[in-house]
Formats: C-alpha cells, structure tokens, sequence
C-alpha cells in the first residue's frame, strides 16, 4: 500500500510540475481604456478610491496580482474569476455599455453592494482592505443614485430599458 501511496504523491508532483509551464495571460492595460467609466462620467476620488480597493481587481482591464497567482492551478482559477467578473461588469469598458446597460449595471452595483454579495466572501478573506464598512456602502449609494437620476434625466426612459426581442408572429 504504501508503494502505490508513494507512486501516487510522485506523480502529483510530476502533474504540479509539469502545469507550471502554463501560465496565464495577465489582466493588465497599457494606461487608461478610452472607455473607462471616468471618460464618461466624474467619478469623485472617494468613489474611486472604494472601487480600486474593492472592485478593480475582477471589475477592469488592470487586476493587481498577489504573490499566489504565478502558481497552478490557483493561476487558472483567479484567471477564470476575472474573466467572469469582467463579462459581468468592466468599469475600463463602462463607457462602451450602451447607455441602457450602463443604468442597469449601476442599479446592480447599488445592490450588490447593500446586499454584501459584493465585493465576494472569497476575495475579501485574503483582501481584507476590500470589505465596505457601512459608510463606504453609504458613499458609492449616493454616487450611483445621482448618476441614475442624472441619466435618467438626460436620456428617454425606454433608452434606459432591456430591447426586447422581436415575438414571432403566430400564423
């Protein structure tokens, strides 16, 4: 038995080895995306501030890495959770959204946030100057709201809803 254990811890190690060689590609961009949500809109420096801390890391095109993320398979794994979290949201894209989407993410933002679903549980255990006390929450609730109103006051209210899909005609 303790050959087969042996023969087994080998080969682990072998496989650890082996996918070293297999790096990532890293999330990081050459200065400021012409999109950037501050293109568009005034972020006050206490807003960004909260969002470097707490959101950039998965939210942007420029993740700044820990020590742990050169090594496989924990590599793949944060590669693959900034992916998610930019397809989900990209504050260095925000100004690409259209305008619709762009009063939607700001609602989930507001959301997420009061219901403590972001930033996640996962990330803040190791990122501990990433969890929002009550004011911060409080900070980017107002920022959002204003921005909502603003757009809202600005653009027609069906620009700022979901295009629905044609329904096929019955016959």
């Amino acid at each position: 038995m303790s050959k087969i254990l042996k023969r087994v811890f080998q080969l682990l190690l072998i496989a650890f080895v082996v996918v070293q060689f297999f790096p990532i590609k890293k999330n990081k961009a050459e200065g400021l995306s012409a999109n950037d949500i501050t293109t568009k809109y005034n972020v006050p420096e206490n807003v960004l501030s909260i969002f470097k801390t707490s959101c950039y890391d998965c939210h942007s095109n420029n993740t700044v890495y820990p020590w742990y993320s050169t090594i496989q398979p924990v590599a793949w794994w944060l590669d693959d959770h900034i992916k998610e979290g930019k397809k989900e949201l990209n504050f260095s894209e925000f100004a690409a959204y259209r305008i619709g989407r762009q009063y939607k993410k700001l609602d989930e933002i507001n959301k997420q946030i009061k219901e403590g679903e972001m930033p996640l549980s996962s990330y803040t255990l190791i990122h501990t100057n990433a969890k929002m006390d009550e004011s911060q929450k409080l900070i980017i609730a107002n920022w959002v709201t204003a921005l909502r109103d603003s757009i809202k006051a600005q653009y027609p209210e069906d620009s700022l809803k979901r295009p629905q899909k044609p329904t096929a005609v019955a016959k």
